[in-house]
This record gives structure tokens, C-alpha cells and sequence, in this order.
């Protein structure tokens, strides 16, 4: 299915921050992507073509501190960052023929983050999380570069974290919709705990899907593991969205093991 990339501008607040818009010829859903830290909406284009193919309205952007306002990386904060989630979301929902109760979000390590507190405030029908990073509910309102020296965030990751004390795992255990949860086998950033304490606060999804992605780092930094998330995801969306259009019952909760250039992100 043929799609076409339409580049647009998402205001928040004082800022305004680059998007593409990427759409196909029948507009059902669509599909919310949100780039990790250090990252861009760049490492979202191939895969939201692919995904758009599927009959979707794809939207990537920038978050605040990133490509074309990385001189606002030292002060940004996680309330600005889940400003600019909440924006591209408004933005996406608004477009013509959009289903605003068939909204998919991705998230990748802070992306994957902001994306599951993100859905305590929108409607998401869909939410798939790569390596989801966790922080402390702490210094909110602080520049999350600094998070990095005020919380122990490797002492922080590496025990569970139950869900009523985190703001994300909460509004993970609120979640009714369909989740993926994709894991890094050899990732440095965000241990197997992390990934164990998301698992565990959906406690009432309509579907569960969970893959490691074997051989893996944080920031999938070689094609192969580039390739086997894509076709992870990919995949998880069709079956959702092709499931959403004939009228059929959501997969049963589930538990999947196996072996996908995104620029390799600085530490979550």
C-alpha cells in the first residue's frame, strides 16, 4: 500500500518541535512512535513506512531536547518531555479519518516510559514498549539530565519495583489494553528487573506478549537485532490491527521467547 510522508510542527508550550506525518491511502488507526533518550524521530521512519502499510496514520517527532532543540537537553524536564507525548498524541487523533478509540503507542527506553504514563491521560488501545526505562517518582520537575546524578538509578533498576510505587508501573496496572514488551538479551541500561517489574504491573491487559530479542543490546546497534525488532513489531500490529478490523477476540495473554539502523541512544 502506497504512503506518503507529510512534515508538519507540534507547538507545546514555548517550543515547537519537528514531525512527519506518515499515512496511508485507508485511514483507520494510528500509531503514536516515541523516540528513547538521546535519540530522534529518525529511528522511527523506516518502521512507521512499514507500519503505515499496514492502513494506518503513522506520526514520529522529536521530544524537546532533541535534533532540532538539543540546546534544551540541559534543562528539560520529564513534565516537558510528557507535554510534548501528550501533544504529538492530540495531534495524531485530530487527523481526518483517525479512530480515536484505535490508537497504538510505541515507546523505546525513556520513549517506552513517557508512553505507559501516557496512557493514565489518553485513550491507547495498543501499547508496545522496547526496553522501557524506570525512574524514581521523584524530581519530576527536574532536568532529567539530572536524574542521572541525583537518583541511583542502576542501584534503583536492578530490584522490582512494585507497582504502586512507581507513576509508569501504575498506569501499567490500569492498562485494559494489548501490550508488547520487547527485552534487550544483552542490555546494559535497563536489567531483566525493570523489564519484570512492567511485566508484572499489567495486571489486567486484554492481550501479553512478551519477546527478548536475543543477542540484543540496549540500543540495537547491529542490523540484525535492528531487523528482528522490526519484524517483532510489525508483526504484534498486524495481528492487533488486522484482529481490530474483522471483529475478532484479542489474542489470549501470552508469553513469547526469541530472537531486530536505530542510532544506538545514550543511557536511559
Amino acid at each position: 500500500m502506497p504512503t506518503r510522508d507529510d512534515a508538519i510542527d507540534i507547538h507545546v508550550e514555548d517550543r515547537q518541535l519537528a514531525g512527519t506525518l506518515v499515512s496511508p491511502s485507508k485511514l483507520i488507526p494510528g500509531v503514536l512512535l516515541v523516540h528513547g533518550w538521546g535519540g530522534s524521530q529518525e529511528q522511527y521512519l523506516a518502521r512507521a513506512r512499514e507500519i503505515a502499510a499496514l492502513g494506518c496514520i503513522c506520526l514520529t517527532f522529536d521530544l524537546s531536547g532533541h535534533a532540532a532543540t538539543a540546546p534544551l537537553q540541559g534543562s528539560v524536564s520529564r513534565e516537558n518531555n510528557l507535554a510534548d507525548v501528550i501533544a504529538a498524541y492530540d495531534l495524531l487523533a485530530s487527523q481526518r479519518g483517525i479512530d480515536p478509540s484505535g490508537i497504538a503507542v510505541v515507546g523505546s527506553s525513556y520513549g517506552g516510559y513517557l508512553a505507559s504514563i501516557l496512557t493514565s491521560r489518553r485513550p491507547v488501545k495498543w501499547l508496545a514498549l522496547r526496553v522501557p526505562a524506570l525512574y524514581k517518582d521523584s524530581g519530576w520537575e527536574l532536568p532529567k539530565l539530572q536524574l542521572h546524578r541525583d537518583q541511583d538509578l542502576g542501584a534503583y533498576r536492578s530490584h522490582f519495583v512494585p507497582a504502586e510505587d512507581n507513576r509508569a508501573l501504575r498506569a501499567c496496572r490500569a492498562f485494559r489494553g494489548d501490550v508488547l514488551v520487547v527485552e534487550s538479551e544483552h542490555d546494559d541500561i535497563i536489567p531483566h528487573a525493570v523489564i519484570d517489574s512492567y511485566r508484572e504491573a499489567f495486571v489486567q491487559p486484554r492481550s501479553m506478549t512478551y519477546r527478548v530479542i536475543h543477542g540484543a543490546d540496549h540500543g540495537l546497534s547491529d542490523e540484525a537485532s535492528q531487523r528482528s525488532y522490526t519484524t517483532v513489531l510489525v508483526s504484534w500490529l498486524s495481528e492487533m490491527i488486522m484482529g481490530a478490523r474483522s471483529g475478532d477476540r484479542a489474542p489470549s495473554p501470552m508469553t513469547i521467547a526469541g530472537g531486530a539502523p536505530e542510532a544506538p541512544p545514550r543511557p536511559g
